[in-house]
């Protein structure tokens, strides 16, 4: 661990890594603060689309934690730069919460459920058959298929929840077209992140909970990685895939024994 504490920065997954739900893990307020204390660059990046930085910063203040909004990117945010890069001005129909709105009007794009260049979907409480119906049409006629994250379970503290990649499928089976996502292992995301902290891939380590999202973005990226065992993955399940992270850990609170 020797190694990993001797980075000058981390970029840390949240759900499974930080907090399941509204409950937050085992040690993750002394490795914040340890962080905090040793002036190490940190980013926490989600693949969730549900909340703002800011509402990621007011989660952890009501879990004790004091960490500013600047510290947070989101799937929502790498979406939305990913669009108006591709075709300023765009306009999409999105099936998400009010952050996912949010990141699209930052970057001035604007709502349109009648011709939009993009349908657009992250997770949602308010899932039901008509956006469905409606997302079905809109790609029909033209407009492309984007989820925030390829993810298909979430972890609470209330077990298992369907994310963005379960909630997409409907569409793509209805329409015969597959939707491009943005978020994890989309090497776009932790490109934004090593921009935000202004680290070389070199310099950090990446602290995740999947093989399938966290652990393989940041290989793929020349990133240390470290599979924390506190969310979705089993130790067991780890020789299921062809590649390893550098180090298990039980959770963060293993880093700074």
């Amino acid at each position: 661990m020797h190694e990993v504490l001797n980075k000058k920065g981390f970029i840390c997954d949240m759900d499974g890594v930080i907090y399941h739900g509204n409950k937050i893990l085992d040690g993750v307020k002394e490795f914040v603060n340890w962080m905090m204390e040793n002036d190490k660059r940190f980013v926490f990046l989600t693949n969730s689309a549900e909340r703002t930085p800011h509402e990621l910063s007011m989660k952890l203040q009501r879990m004790g934690l004091e960490v500013s909004a600047d510290h947070f990117y989101t799937s929502a945010m790498a979406t939305a730069e990913f669009l108006s890069e591709q075709k300023p001005d765009c306009t999409v129909y999105v099936i998400g919460e009010a952050a996912l709105t949010k990141a699209m009007y930052d970057k001035k794009i604007y709502m349109n459920d009648i011709n939009p260049d993009y349908v657009v979907l992250g997770e949602t409480r308010t899932y039901n058959l008509e956006k469905i119906e409606k997302a079905i049409s809109l790609v029909r006629n033209g407009a492309k298929l984007i989820g925030c994250n390829p993810d298909t379970v979430g972890v609470t503290e209330k077990g298992i929840v369907p994310a963005t990649g379960a909630l997409i499928a409907p569409i793509e089976i209805a329409t015969g077209k597959k939707a491009y996502f943005v978020g994890k292992p989309n090497p776009l995301m932790l490109r934004h992140g090593l921009k935000l902290i202004g680290c070389h891939s070199a310099d950090i380590a990446f602290i995740g909970d999947r093989m399938d999202t966290d652990i393989i973005s940041g290989i793929e990226s020349h990133i240390d990685t470290v599979l924390v065992l506190s969310g979705v993955t089993a130790e067991d399940e780890i020789s299921n895939y062809p590649y390893r992270p550098k180090y298990v850990l039980g959770g963060v609170c293993d880093l700074l024994k």
